[in-house]
């Protein structure tokens, strides 16, 4: 299939324009053609041969015209015609904090900046204070955003590397000699970003499983190519590891290669106070030498004394001590989640209808859907007297459906912590995000007055995505979690945990301290389109890593008792 390499096509034409300072609407128009085409199924050149690209939403008549020429010649012209006027390898200034497009152009015109480093020299050296528009604070901006670049460079964003990590699980079970097999590490705790990959594979003949492996067709370069452990890259230089063991021993590996570093040390602490050594290999007798575990989990941590700890509490954060005494949380899980909380249609800048929506809500076994599109002052924002329509229409595929939709809104909060929407609509609807998407420079006492402001407006059910960061992209604005989570408390506001893989917000730590304070959370997906719904997943994660279980999270309610808890925020 072609479709990733059409995909990084469309999104570097589009990058590209919007450097050049093209129309905006043009670059648009490419990136939801991107996103578009990475929900097919099929491969891409197929249509292209069948000539039913018209078919994929947004794909207009120059976009396929792109799309036939880049599969032809592995190029189009207006790449080619973009590349002349701006190099390509511009493209990473973009992932900046700070640095837009027309800052790249400029920077480039100006000063011939093309990477990270000169970006910086430039900027320690004053040479970009004596460009337009370039103070001393906008300086200052750029220079921590390479700084926050430069912490996550190497990782990737755990949804990516989960990808990769079940393809090649999928691909190897496929082999007999693959008795059991896991990903390990950091992934397998959810952890938001993954430096590397660890997989695990119980099996009593290696070789056939470590061949197939270092010749996957993702693999860009081959480090280590051994009996028990080999070692690849793939793009982006992302290493995986694949390690063989003797069943006997996959309970004690999968525990060792999990980690955490510090919850293993602090694990193996309690086991020499015990007279045993854990490995992985095994727990032994100090004394003896004798294995009396190692061929599970779950058996590896009894022999030390303790009960099995989820994969996503190994953080050395109490969940030992816990442990020991049996008084570990029933943590949240998928089957717990019975609604969806956050989702947007075409109305605003998702791309299905209220009814494909909800028809997905239906498959996944829930038991509503909260439509919640976007208010002005966005440029994707519905209009009031758009709103009313919406609403109109939210009713009628309920009633047509025979399933519960939620009419909602994610309204936005002015930088004064009113909200951006006619009073008279936010009552008419069933729940009200209140979010904020501008002005994000605010200092964080004026931040957290803002959106303290907006707890305080009784239309208001959920805070979403708190903090505003985009992971490996944008820092959380400034603003006081401990002053949200205690006026959460105080008026009985939901803060939200967006499953968005690209916010993760709540983060665990900020989810956890929400917990223990006893304010309720919400885990919505901030779909766009029906198959985001299934990021519900991370968000189950989070909350999770932050000891929730099913009663901290608001859509663990059914259909009635969620409708109980919106109305009874209205009294």
């Amino acid at each position: 299939m072609k479709n990733e390499e059409v995909i990084a096509m469309l999104e570097e034409t589009a990058d590209l324009m919007e450097i050049a300072g093209e129309n905006p609407f043009k670059a648009r128009a490419y990136r939801k053609a991107a996103e578009a085409i990475s929900a097919l199924r099929e491969p891409i050149e197929e249509l292209v041969k069948a000539k039913q690209l018209h078919k994929i939403e947004g794909v207009g008549e120059s976009i396929a015209r792109d799309i036939t020429e880049f599969l032809q010649r592995g190029t189009t012209t207006r790449l080619e015609q973009l590349s002349k006027k701006y190099p390509p390898q511009l493209r990473i200034l973009l992932e900046i904090q700070g640095v837009g497009p027309r800052t790249v152009a400029m920077l480039y015109d100006r000063l011939k900046i093309t990477t990270v480093e000169q970006l910086e020299e430039a900027a320690k050296s004053g040479k970009l204070t004596k460009l337009p528009g370039m103070g001393e604070q906008k300086v200052k901006n750029i220079l921590e955003g390479i700084q926050l670049w430069r912490q996550h460079q190497g990782r990737i964003p755990l949804h990516i590397a989960l990808e990769i990590a079940e393809r090649i699980v999928t691909a190897l079970k496929e082999l007999t000699e693959v008795e059991q097999i896991l990903p390990a590490g950091s992934l397998r705790r959810w952890k938001e970003t993954v430096g590397d990959l660890d997989i695990l594979v119980a099996t009593r003949k290696s070789q056939p499983i470590m061949d197939k492996f270092v010749s996957l067709p993702e693999v860009q370069k081959v480090l280590a190519h051994g009996a028990t452990k080999s070692s690849v890259l793939m793009e982006n230089n992302f290493q995986v590891d694949l390690r063989a063991v003797e069943p006997e021993s996959f309970g004690a590996a999968s525990q060792y290669f999990t980690g955490s570093k510090a919850h293993n040390i602090a694990l193996r602490n309690i086991a020499i106070k015990r007279g045993l050594t854990v490995n992985e290999y095994g727990v032994f007798r100090e004394e003896t030498g004798e294995k009396i575990a190692g061929e599970t989990e779950e058996g590896v941590y009894k022999a030390i004394g303790l009960i099995w700890i989820p994969p996503e509490l190994r953080e050395d954060k109490g969940e030992l001590e816990a442990a020991m005494k049996g008084a570990l949380p029933r943590l949240v899980t998928l089957e717990d989640i019975r609604g969806e909380t956050h989702s947007h249609t075409k109305w605003s800048d998702g791309f299905a209808t209220v009814e494909e929506m909800a028809k997905v809500a239906m498959e996944m076994g829930y038991e509503y859907i909260a439509i919640t599109d976007h208010s002005p002052p966005m440029g994707w924002g519905v209009k009031p007297e758009d709103y009313r329509r919406l609403i109109k229409e939210i009713r009628s595929v309920s009633d047509k459906l025979g399933f519960p939709v939620l009419a909602g809104i994610e309204v936005d909060i002015a930088p004064d912590g009113s909200l951006y929407m006619e009073e008279d609509i936010l009552r008419q609807l069933d729940i009200v995000i209140a979010s904020v998407h501008s002005a994000m420079k605010m200092d964080i006492n004026s931040m957290t007055r803002r959106i303290l402001k907006a707890m305080e407006n009784p239309l208001v059910h959920i805070i979403g995505h708190p903090t505003g960061r985009i992971i490996n992209q944008r820092p959380p604005y400034e603003v006081s979690i401990d002053a949200l989570i205690d006026k959460a408390k105080e008026v009985g506001v939901a803060l939200e945990i967006n499953a968005s893989p690209e916010r993760l917000d709540l983060n665990d730590e900020n989810a956890r301290a929400a917990r223990e304070a006893g304010v309720l959370l919400s885990i919505g997906t901030d779909s766009h389109r029906p198959e985001h719904l299934a990021f519900i997943r991370f968000g189950v994660a989070v909350a999770r890593r932050a000891w929730c279980e099913p009663q901290k999270i608001l859509n663990t309610l059914g259909y009635s008792e969620i409708l109980d808890w919106l109305k009874s925020k209205r009294k």
